[in-house]
């Protein structure tokens, strides 16, 4: 049985060393460029470079995170940075864009990448595409189940991983512009707001449905009990969510993981206590679910109450007055316990002051308390320890100790009148180290086998540990103390320098053909219903995309009409004819495709690398404004000395969100918008596979973008009524007057 390596996440130096603590195999960390997370501590150059060196030490990898969508101005600095990370002998880098993997696949050949999970990789067609382009590791999509990761596993020779714990994401990842579109904040640059985690309300015929408040916030993912599974496939990598988490953080969920995965790759079973769990709630949790990746039922995805962390309930209020809260308490509590008391608005406090009967304790068991608590509370209202003095402190100290050690076989002879020799091995690699003085025949007291054995393997503050000695030793011998800790010293010194490896560095020449498409000004319509279809089809529209496979198949006779694949599908069926696409698993199994605005492109070495795989048309990323639409075209034009075929949308209320996740199913209602604190109103559309959120108000843009060298643009629309439709096209045709029309 091949063990998975346990990955863990670090936010700064403190959180990788608990990891490492931990028992972590590998950890991933973000520099303060370019990660998925930037509002982590993350790391400056100077400690990635002391990160990789102390983590290599212990035998962990350490993979840096480059998981941002890239623009075209920061091609050159996103370059120097990965040089820069090769130089320092990371283990593997992580990567969204397409664009920038198969630039430093080129330009740094031996260099390992990994496919982030902001890739959307959610089916077998998509692992396959990026192993083709020589990834060597693929983070699958959190919505992928596990008998879906077990075709992959069969049908690929690519390295799997996924999430085992920690946050989940309502959206698949890399495919929300939540953020982005309404607060401008991206996630996929790094910046998002965590729109998921606001008040909604859900609207239905007019009317309110909901009760909770937090309808898109997740409950956060466990899968301690199903581990076994999930190494009985042979999946290459387990990975914690956390890299905004605090060390005690890191070192809980990394230790018991650890304790779980060597607990079944020994026995085949995984025995974790209530008092383990009670700890992992303790140090945080928004409740917990197996996720998708265990088929779990929608219902018990979501904790729609709240959506912060939520602790344990360790009592409820009998009393409230004049700013003093009286609580009978059902587990401890002790001065510096942060508290919840849950009501209409949670509040929360650090306990400073606990009172019972009328005297001041520095901590109870349980009984009747009154601590001073400003804001006003009912009686009955549940009380939560959301944060653990003592736990904290107990990991604090264990950290301290570093009792995490590297085991090293020691052999050390000494002979009369030879020099010494010790030799070290860590089972991998092995160091010879010889003394300067030849050992001596003892003139009066020789020193003993038990003496030398003793000083010889005092290892101290070292990273090792010994585990088995030899000695070849001489009878009545003397060699010094301090030889001996020279000895010893040196061996260290050499065991480290072996262990901090060094990857073998090659750089290569990047390269893409493409091909030359004509100067054009088309025009394309995106429409959802017949009435929308009968609307528009007498117009000179280029392309007409159609979502909706019935509606599809009803109008195909028009050779116009082009059907637009859904961007998360997991089984696909062949569509001949020219498709409009928008998730790599399409692209590598569709023949003919134009690729949607959902392939995030937003740099010119994307495009390339899509055309140059057989792609017609390449749509922009939403993310992109009217300068960095001009900077990419005409970077494209001058590397590649052709002229690419961009599309670009200029109305429609865009797709915020897509998610496996169904809302109306979910409270049993057939429409709904989701409205947010300023009374805006996101449709919602539910089909059996997915569910879609858009846009409150449709992008209107109002540029000529012909004129910076794109080929097409694209009207879409959704519930528009018709007057609406109507005004809307004959504004575009107005101010197209160079473009023949039909009459109607």
């Amino acid at each position: 049985m091949k063990k998975p390596e346990l990955l863990a996440p670090a936010g700064n130096m403190e959180s990788l060393k608990a990891a490492i603590e931990a028992g972590a195999d590998a950890i991933y960390l973000g520099g303060y460029m370019f990660g998925a997370r930037s509002f982590a501590g993350n790391f400056s150059n100077d400690e990635i470079k002391e990160a990789i060196i102390y983590a290599h030490l212990y035998g962990v990898k350490i993979y840096v995170t480059v998981n941002t969508l890239i623009y075209e101005d920061e091609v050159e600095i996103f370059i120097n940075y990965i040089d820069f990370l090769y130089k320092a002998n990371v283990d593997a880098i992580i990567v969204q864009d397409l664009g920038m993997l198969d630039l430093v696949r080129q330009m740094f050949p031996l260099l390992e990448i990994h496919a982030s999970t902001q890739m959307h990789l959610h089916n077998l067609e998509g692992v396959k595409f990026v192993e083709e382009l020589g990834v060597k590791r693929a983070v699958l999509a959190r919505e992928t189940d596990i008998d879906l990761i077990k075709e992959i596993k069969e049908n690929t020779n690519i390295e799997i991983e996924i999430f085992v714990h920690g946050a989940l994401c309502i959206s698949y990842s890399g495919q929300c512009f939540m953020s982005s579109l309404i607060g401008g904040r991206s996630g996929n640059r790094g910046s998002c707001a965590g729109s998921c985690r606001q008040k909604y309300s859900l609207i239905s015929d007019g009317k309110k449905v909901n009760k909770d408040k937090y309808l898109l916030s997740t409950k956060d993912l466990n899968t301690l009990e199903y581990l076994g599974e999930l190494i009985d496939i042979g999946i290459e990598s387990f990975k914690i969510e956390g890299r905004m988490k605090r060390p005690e953080y890191v070192y809980t969920v990394v230790k018991l993981y650890r304790k779980a995965i060597d607990q079944y790759c020994k026995n085949q079973k995984i025995e974790i206590d209530e008092t383990e769990i009670l700890e992992l709630k303790k140090i945080f949790n928004r409740e917990f679910t197996k996720g998708f990746l265990f088929h779990e039922k929608e219902n018990n995805l979501m904790n729609q109450k709240r959506p912060n962390h939520i602790g344990i309930p360790i009592g409820k209020v009998v009393d409230y007055q004049k700013g003093i809260a009286t609580i009978q308490l059902d587990s401890r509590l002790q001065n510096g316990d942060g508290i919840r008391i849950l009501g209409s608005e949670d509040s929360g406090t650090i306990v400073t002051k606990i009172c019972v009967s009328k005297k001041q304790v520095k901590e109870i068991e349980k009984g009747i308390v009154q601590i001073p608590y400003k804001e006003t509370v009912k009686v009955g209202s549940i009380v939560l320890k959301t944060t653990d003095k003592r736990q904290l402190d107990e990991i604090d100290a264990l950290l301290l100790k570093k009792n995490r050690k590297v085991a090293v076989s020691l052999e050390l002879t000494l002979k009369c009148n030879k020099i010494p020799i010790l030799k070290l091995s860590d089972g991998k690699n092995q160091v010879v180290v010889n003394g300067n003085k030849i050992v001596e025949r003892a003139l009066k007291a020789p020193i003993s086998k038990e003496r030398i054995q003793e000083q010889i393997e005092k290892f101290g503050d070292s990273i090792y540990q010994v585990k088995s000695i030899l000695l070849k030793i001489d009878d009545n011998i003397f060699i010094s103390i301090k030889e001996l800790n020279e000895l010893r010293r040196e061996a260290i010194l050499k065991l480290n320098k072996k262990r901090i490896y060094n990857y073998p560095y090659q750089k290569g020449e990047y390269h893409r053909e493409v091909p030359n498409f004509p100067e054009e000004k088309k025009q394309s319509i995106l429409i959802n219903e017949l009435f929308q279809y009968k609307l528009v089809e007498k117009e000179d529209w280029n392309f007409i995309y159609v979502e909706k496979e019935e509606l599809f198949n009803m109008l195909k006779i028009d050779s116009r009409v082009i059907r637009k694949i859904p961007r998360v599908f997991h089984h696909i069926s062949l569509q001949k004819n020219l498709s409009l696409i928008g998730e790599v698993g399409s692209f590598h199994y569709y023949p003919q495709v134009f690729i949607d605005w959902s392939f995030n492109v937003t740099n010119s070495y994307t495009a390339a690398l899509l055309f140059n795989k057989g792609a017609k048309m390449v749509t922009l990323s939403y993310e992109l404004d009217e300068n960095r639409i001009k900077l990419l075209t005409s970077a494209y034009k001058n590397r590649y000395h052709a002229h690419p075929n961009f599309e670009i949308i200029i109305y429609g209320k865009e797709e915020v969100m897509i998610s496996k996740f169904h809302l109306l199913e979910h409270f049993r209602v057939k429409n709904g918008y989701l409205k947010d604190r300023f009374g805006n109103l996101y449709p919602i559309e539910e089909n059996k596979n997915f569910m879609k959120i858009y846009n409150y108000k449709p992008r209107n843009k109002k540029e000529d973008y012909y004129q910076y060298g794109i080929n097409s643009v694209r009207l879409q629309f959704l519930d528009e009524k018709e007057s609406e439709m109507k005004n809307i096209i004959n504004e575009f045709w107005s101010k197209n007057k160079t473009i023949r029309r039909m009459d109607r």
